[in-house]
């Protein structure tokens, strides 16, 4: 959660810069004519920087930090913390998010910057060698001897690169996983630092939505573009330090902005589709033969996450019910917890499960559940005992790995585009307030 994060952070005095300053708001016409020029500017430009702020994903549920409401405003004025809409973890981007990766999926945007942490650019798709997330990336860690990187559906709980207790998976490696989230203190990522630097050097128009620019040394880059001749243009609703340095100002929220952007440039913003992946996987011990000579051994049914059975929570999980549709009489076997596993002593036959996932309120109302047959197929005693040289029993339970099959499933769509007759957002803010009255 947004704020989980921040109460993470190292306890700080002084959070450098401004906080809290007037929003303003341009008038309708004004904000109109103002993306008109910039989108003449997006068509004719042959290289775009984008670098972006926590005031992208306000309209998200996401609180931002120096905002009239935000985190460090209210915190250093005594008063309790903003409401909290949406967790991080199941947070939906908003329109700028997913405008943002259409235009890097075209060429038109060639890198992002971001100093947001939420994991939502890279939610939408955005390839990870074409952002640079100079805070981190609450969902992310890394190893901290090759260095390689894992993104989770699940939110780190530590900042500051500290140990997740986790390890790497890199052929001959195995070590130890860290988050990737800066502290207060904590230096700026120097390769993805030098990166963003030279794009911002090399394009011929940065454009900064939803950010303040106000923490050295990230505030910086987009002037690297204007050093070298480039255009700067910055979306916020409050002033900012650079502003003397841009091109264009506009002050408006970051969504009416590139909806307007976006059908002047004619390019369509594509719905945005969540999957949500779980592996299904059963275990089996060796089957022991009983005085009739029948063979009997015990079975395990689990949905894991596919990051790996051990320390990896599934946020979108909330229950799991087993089936079994070939036996109308036994009750079904429900779970509202993890591990969710089941176990039973029985037979060498085979079996049917029906496997009914329910998701949690971060899931659309129409896709709360999802289905799974799933076919427990018994191996026999020899075959067992083959198999058994070449995997790994677990040898506190006796059991050993004889299926997995992994499964996804669409819990969250967002529709951008507008429908046909349907009106625009209006920028003024004045008129907004009359259709709310």
């Amino acid at each position: 959660m947004s704020l989980g994060y921040a109460s993470r952070l190292s306890w700080k005095e002084d959070y450098g810069g401004q906080l809290g300053t007037r929003e303003l708001h341009d008038k309708g016409d004004v904000v109109e004519k103002k993306v008109e020029r910039l989108a003449e500017w997006f068509s004719s430009a042959s290289g775009i920087i984008v670098f972006t702020g926590a005031g992208i994903s306000t309209s998200c549920g996401i609180p931002d930090f120096r905002g009239p409401k935000g985190v460090w405003t209210l915190q250093k004025q005594g008063k309790p913390p903003p409401e909290l809409k949406m967790s991080f973890e199941m947070s939906k981007p908003s329109y700028t998010h997913q405008a943002i990766a259409t235009l890097v999926s075209r060429g038109k945007i060639s890198y992002v910057v971001s100093q947001n942490v939420d994991g939502l650019h890279l939610r939408t798709g955005i390839p990870r060698d074409k952002i640079a997330e100079l805070h981190g990336n609450c969902f992310a860690e890394r190893c901290s001897k090759c260095k390689k990187e894992y993104i989770r559906d699940f939110e780190m709980k530590t900042v500051g690169f500290k140990p997740t207790g986790r390890k790497c998976s890199a052929p001959q490696c195995s070590g130890g996983l860290r988050d990737h989230i800066l502290d207060w203190d904590d230096a700026l990522p120097e390769a993805e630092l030098q990166k963003s630097e030279e794009h911002a050097q090399k394009a011929d128009l940065a454009v900064c939505l939803g950010t303040s620019l106000q923490i050295i040394p990230a505030c910086d880059i987009p002037l690297e573009t204007v050093n070298e001749g480039g255009r700067l243009a910055i979306v916020n609703l409050q002033k900012t330090p650079k502003d003397g340095d841009a091109d264009l100002v506009i002050h408006s929220r970051v969504d009416e902005v590139m909806r307007s952007l976006m059908g002047r440039l004619k390019i369509k913003v594509p719905n945005f589709l969540r999957r949500d992946w779980f592996v299904f996987l059963h275990r089996q011990s060796l089957p022991k033969e009983t005085s009739a000579r029948r063979q009997t051994c015990t079975f395990e049914f689990e949905v894991v996450s596919p990051h790996g059975v051990h320390h990896c929570t599934m946020p979108m999980l909330e229950s799991v019910t087993i089936e079994f549709p070939d036996e109308p009489g036994v009750e079904p076997h429900f779970m509202s917890e993890p591990p969710f596993r089941w176990k039973c002593v029985g037979k060498m036959e085979k079996m049917n499960l029906r496997v009914v996932l329910g998701f949690g309120e971060g899931a659309d109302e129409d896709k709360r559940s999802g289905v799974v047959y799933y076919v427990i197929d018994p191996l026999e005693r020899a075959d067992y005992l083959e198999r058994k040289e070449f995997a790994n029993v677990e040898k506190s339970r006796g059991v050993m790995v004889i299926k997995e099959e992994t499964h996804s499933f669409i819990t969250q769509e967002v529709r951008y585009e507008l429908d046909e007759g349907q009106e625009s957002p209006d920028l003024s803010p004045q008129k907004r307030k009359k259709r709310k009255l």
